[in-house]
């Protein structure tokens, strides 16, 4: 992946330092497509917490469907030859586009959560991200629970993400399709609290599945990667 092709956005280089690891791009073989990105690790490693059978029908049918659907919406139009963040910029609060906005936004979110998690994941971070985190929030257990609050809170289906504001990291909740990147923030990490992310091992207990992905699977040093400056 060619970093360097995707320092062009408005946000700042710094900004999307993670595409260097999440590659999602409108880039394809062909021309004008977006391509789904394979999964950063094998479907069935992030057992017992999350199980083969959610990963593979969260990618296989939720994400890859947002994919289809963003490519039979931007085909033949001057998305096609877009970055997916251009695309979601270019139609956030436009009512016009919505189907654009909330499909692209969902190809990058979603993509961006599998990247939040590794087996072996999860715990306090270490290095830089660790020290942001205490100058920011004052203590690992007051991210952890601010973070909590945000995923547990978010009142049906959305996203809770660490992102970085200027030089500060904060805790943000999405609605929806709803993304960082839209709002000119540097997104981090991100837990979907989507039922279909979950919903399969946990049933209802939303806060189970949070207190698991914090304890077992968050991956820092893709985390850590995302940081500006």
């Amino acid at each position: 992946m060619d970093r360097r092709k995707f320092l062009k956005l408005s946000a700042g280089a710094g900004a999307f330092a993670l595409l260097q690891m999440t590659g999602v791009s409108c880039k394809g073989p062909g021309g004008g497509m977006v391509i789904q990105q394979s999964l950063p690790f094998k479907a069935d490693v992030l057992e017992p917490y999350i199980s083969e059978q959610t990963v593979l029908i969260h990618y296989g049918k939720h994400h890859a469907g947002y994919v289809k659907k963003l490519n039979g919406l931007i085909k033949g139009t001057a998305y096609a030859d877009l970055s997916i963040e251009e695309i979601i910029q270019k139609t956030y609060g436009n009512a016009g586009e919505t189907d654009i906005f909330n499909n692209a936004a969902q190809v990058f979110n979603h993509t961006f959560y599998w990247h939040s998690m590794k087996q072996g994941g999860g715990g306090e971070p270490s290095g830089i991200i660790a020290e942001k985190i205490k100058a920011d929030f004052g203590s690992f257990y007051a991210f952890k629970k601010a973070f909590t609050s945000a995923a547990l809170s978010q009142f049906g289906s959305g996203w809770a993400w660490l992102v970085q504001d200027g030089d500060t990291l904060k805790i943000l909740k999405t609605s929806n399709a709803d993304t960082p990147i839209a709002q000119g923030l540097i997104p981090l990490l991100t837990i979907d609290v989507w039922e279909h992310a979950y919903y399969l091992d946990y049933q209802n207990r939303r806060a189970d599945y949070i207190e698991t992905y914090l304890a077992h699977l968050v991956n820092w040093e893709f985390a850590q990667a995302n940081l500006a400056g």
